[in-house]
């Protein structure tokens, strides 16, 4: 861990660096970004990822759809991870518990998916439901990912590293694209939403 420290300093410098030099050149996206990812669970990801996003981000929408987006995005990856993890298992416990976590994740998968298309097609007049069943859908997304690294108690080897990381990193965004859609749900009541 304390290894990794002086790389997570420079990337949260770096991404500073590059942040300030755009605001002074008329970067209102990278201002959006940096003032919405100082409060996110994981800032300093937060940061990285939606700032090297592709795509406009110029509102809290954008920002909660870019950050769904990366979330899905690596989510597919570690379900296609996993798919092939569950035969090369080096026992049946391992086995099993990579077999739960492609189920897990496959829900996970889903549910990020239907948060995307809600996200993309929020209407004034169901506003507050779409939202809720967005939170909801990120939430459930979220205990799928716990869950999977649950069923990893007791199992040993690189394929448990391997699920360890790769489902953090996928928890930590999608914490974070939970935290853009309250910003974003929390927005609407100070301005008037349009779709």
């Amino acid at each position: 861990m304390a290894s990794t420290s002086p790389f997570f300093l420079l990337t949260a410098l770096l991404a500073f660096l590059s942040s300030a030099a755009a605001s002074k050149h008329g970067g209102a996206p990278e201002d959006l970004v940096r003032s919405s990812c100082v409060h996110a669970s994981y800032p300093t990801l937060c940061l990285r990822t939606l700032s090297s996003y592709s795509g406009p981000a110029k509102t809290p929408r954008d920002l909660a759809q870019a950050a769904v987006k990366v979330s899905l995005s690596r989510a597919q990856k570690v379900s296609n991870y996993l798919k092939s993890a569950v035969t090369t298992g080096s026992g049946k416990r391992e086995r099993v518990a990579v077999s739960d976590c492609v189920d897990q994740i496959a829900d996970s998968v889903d549910e990020l998916s239907k948060t995307l298309g809600e996200l993309k097609h929020l209407r004034g007049e169901t506003f507050e439901f779409q939202m809720s069943n967005a939170q909801t859908w990120v939430s459930a997304a979220l205990t799928n990912e716990d869950t999977c690294l649950d069923g990893f108690e007791g199992v040993d080897g690189k394929v448990k590293s391997d699920v360890k990381r790769k489902i953090t990193n996928v928890a930590k965004v999608t914490s974070n694209a939970l935290y853009m859609i309250n910003r974003l749900n929390e927005s609407r009541g100070r301005h008037r939403f349009n779709p």
